[in-house]
């Protein structure tokens, strides 16, 4: 048996999913591609689980997509990646995971992993990662959600910069942008990124969940089709088991163990 592309270990209430092809420098082929989608699966089906962090052994990151691999497997309809029980990580088909993804990087960050990025809710980098999106030199464009998601959230001109000419740029300017929420010495980028993902996992996950989606909405739809849902969520939120703990935690001035119900 080969090894996996990716590996999958439970940590509690959180899924630590790690990229596994070093050699390559993490360069996604389509079998690493599939088996983070149903990693991605697992993490959404899973009631125990609460927050996923995804990082990479090895010294890099990902140098983005395995061109030889993938390129005879695009079709007219695109690239059909995720089997069933996945959910796509790029969230590029209209799903998206249900929990919140903390993602470390470091090392080589290239075109795909900007794009896991953007589509994560807390990236933490290494202080010497360097990133670049590199499409336009393989005459192909990005298509993991940088032309819908980079501008967003790192401003127009911001976005044009790197998308525009392929250039890399540095953990430093993808903290200025906002691209990186964190920046760690080199090799602290995974115990930072399970640190921020234990106190999320320690916050009431209907809650996290419902936040995450009402965020979500308004960037989909609009601050008015997200403020519409506001009343409903919260009074069901208000009828969980949860929201009685966290009461009576304020009440007693004590920490809540939360269950998810």
């Amino acid at each position: 048996m080969s090894e996996p592309r990716v590996t999958v270990d439970r940590d509690g209430h959180l899924l630590l999913i790690g990229f596994n092809r070093p050699d390559k420098m993490n360069a996604a082929d389509y079998a690493l591609l599939s088996e983070l989608a149903l990693a991605y699966g697992e993490l959404d089906r899973d009631p125990e689980l609460r927050v996923g962090v995804v990082y990479a052994h090895g010294e890099h990151f990902t140098a983005g997509l395995d061109l030889g691999d993938i390129a005879p497997r695009i079709g007219p309809n695109g690239l059909d990646m995720v089997p069933d029980g996945g959910i796509h990580p790029w969230g590029m088909d209209g799903s998206r995971v249900s929990k919140p993804v903390v993602l470390a990087v470091q090392g080589t960050c290239l075109t795909l992993g900007i794009e896991l990025a953007l589509a994560s809710d807390v990236v933490v980098a290494a202080s010497d990662t360097s990133f670049a999106q590199l499409e336009v030199g393989r005459a192909i464009l990005p298509f993991g959600g940088a032309t819908t998601r980079f501008a967003a959230a790192a401003g127009w001109g911001n976005a044009m910069r790197w998308m525009l000419t392929g250039d890399r740029f540095d953990a430093h300017e993808a903290h200025r942008m906002g691209l990186v929420q964190e920046l760690v010495e080199p090799g602290q980028q995974l115990a930072r990124a399970t640190e921020i993902a234990r106190t999320i996992a320690a916050q009431a996950p209907l809650a996290v969940q419902a936040t995450l989606a009402n965020a979500r909405l308004a960037v989909s739809e609009g601050e008015a089709a997200a403020a519409e849902k506001l009343p409903g969520e919260l009074v069901r939120l208000m009828q969980t088991e949860d929201a009685r703990i966290g009461v009576e935690a304020f009440m007693t001035r004590s920490t809540p163990q939360f269950v998810g119900r």
